[in-house]
C-alpha cells in the first residue's frame, strides 16, 4: 500500500525527545518557548503562542478575541468538524456558509450573504492547503467590522500574494496533529500580532495563571509538551524540503492526470502557493475510484464525506449547494514528501484503470 500520510519521523526526532527526558523538564518549558520563537520566523515574525491541539488553538483563541454566547461566527460546513466545534464551545453559534468551487475554501460571496447583526467573526479555512479568498473576506470582515480569523491547520508555508498563511487575519491557527504538514505527536499554535490576545491565550492554556497559583481567569490545561516542542523544532527544520517535494510531487500528478475523462485535477488560483496538505481531485465515479485504488494498493481517501452541517452534532438543513458537490466528489491521492517516481506512476496509472 502507498499510504496517504505518514508521519515523518526520524532518528533527529528521537534525538530531540531523549534530550528532552534527560532535562527533566517536560511540560510548557524552554523547547515551548523556542518552537514559538522558531515558528515565528513562518508567519513574518507575528506571536505565537504554542498549546495542545489544533483545536485547542482555535477554540482559545477565539476566547481571547472575546467570542462568546450571543455572537455568530461564519464557517464553512465542507471542512473537518473542529472549525465549528471550537466556536460552539466558545458558546457562540457556527453559522454555515458555501465554498468556492475551485478552491474549495468558503466564498466570499457566501461568508457576506450569511452575515447578520449578530456576526462577531468569519472563520474560513485554507483547506487541503489552498489558501481561501482572504483579500475578498477580509474586505467582508472590514465592511462589517468583523475579526477575521484563519484556521490554517493545513496549510503550513502557504502563501497569498507572496504573503504566509498566518499572516493574513487578525489570528490564526496551525495543527500539528501527526499527519500534518508537519508534527509535534499532537498540538497547536495560536498566531496573532496583539499583544493582549497572546497574553490571554497564554493564560487560558494554563489554568489562567501566569505567575503559580496567581489564576487570573478560569482557564484550560491545553499545554504542549516539551517533548513535543522539541519534535516541532526540528519538523520546522525540514518543513521547507518536504513542502517542495509536495510541490513536485503535485506538478507530477497534475501533468499525468489533467487528460483522464471523468477527473477534475486540483485547481490554484492566482497569487497562490499551495502547501499540497491534500492532492485532492474530483472525480465523477468518485466512490468506484476509490475502491479500485485501495484494491491496487494506493492509499485515498474521501475529506470529507459529510458537510459538517450535517453531522448529528449539527443537523441542519441548509441549501449548500457546492458543498455537497464537492462531498460526492473529491478524492484525495498521495502527495506526500517520499513519494518515487515509480510510486507516483502507480497512482497514475491506478487512477487510469479505474476511470
Amino acid at each position: 500500500m502507498i499510504p496517504l500520510s505518514t508521519p515523518q519521523i526520524g532518528p533527529d526526532e528521537r534525538a530531540a525527545v531523549d534530550r528532552v527526558l534527560r532535562s527533566g523538564m517536560l511540560a510548557q518549558g524552554p523547547e515551548v518557548a523556542a518552537f514559538e520563537a522558531e515558528f515565528a520566523a513562518t508567519v513574518d515574525g507575528r506571536t505565537c503562542v504554542a498549546v495542545g491541539s489544533g483545536t485547542s488553538a482555535l477554540h482559545l483563541g477565539l476566547l481571547a478575541l472575546g467570542i462568546g454566547p450571543g455572537d455568530e461566527v461564519v464557517v464553512p460546513s465542507f471542512t473537518f468538524a473542529a472549525t465549528a466545534n471550537a466556536v460552539a464551545l466558545c458558546g457562540a453559534v457556527p453559522v454555515f456558509a458555501d465554498i468556492d468551487p475551485d478552491s474549495f475554501c468558503l466564498d466570499p460571496r457566501a461568508a457576506a450573504a450569511a452575515v447578520t447583526d449578530r456576526t462577531a467573526a468569519i472563520v474560513p479555512v485554507h483547506l487541503y492547503g489552498h489558501p481561501a479568498d482572504m483579500v475578498a473576506l477580509r474586505a467582508v470582515a472590514d465592511r462589517h467590522g468583523l475579526a477575521l480569523v484563519e484556521d490554517a491547520a493545513q496549510a503550513h508555508l502557504a502563501q497569498l500574494h507572496g504573503r504566509p498563511v498566518g499572516a493574513l487575519g487578525d489570528m490564526a491557527m496551525f495543527s500539528f496533529y501527526p499527519t500534518k504538514n508537519m508534527t509535534t505527536g499532537e498540538g497547536g499554535m495560536v498566531v496573532t500580532d496583539d499583544p493582549a490576545v497572546a497574553r490571554t491565550v497564554r493564560l487560558l492554556r494554563n489554568q489562567g495563571m501566569e505567575a503559580r497559583y496567581a489564576n487570573e481567569l478560569v482557564g484550560f490545561n491545553a499545554r504542549m509538551t516539551d517533548m513535543g516542542a522539541a519534535i516541532g523544532r526540528v519538523q520546522l527544520t525540514k518543513l521547507a524540503g518536504w513542502t517542495a517535494e509536495r510541490r513536485r510531487n503535485a506538478a507530477h500528478l497534475d501533468e499525468r492526470l489533467a487528460t483522464i475523462d471523468g477527473i477534475t485535477p486540483p485547481v490554484v488560483a492566482d497569487g497562490v502557493a499551495h502547501a499540497w496538505h491534500q492532492y485532492t481531485i474530483r472525480a465523477t465515479h468518485r466512490d468506484a475510484l476509490a475502491e479500485h485504488l485501495r484494491s491496487v494498493g494506493v492509499g485515498a481517501g474521501v475529506y470529507y464525506p459529510t458537510p459538517v452541517h450535517r453531522l448529528p452534532s449539527f443537523a441542519l438543513d441548509l441549501d449548500l449547494p457546492e458543498t455537497e458537490r464537492a462531498a460526492a466528489e473529491v478524492l484525495s491521492l498521495p502527495v506526500r514528501p517520499g513519494l518515487t517516481d515509480e510510486e507516483l506512476d502507480t497512482i497514475v496509472q491506478g487512477v487510469e484503470a479505474g476511470r
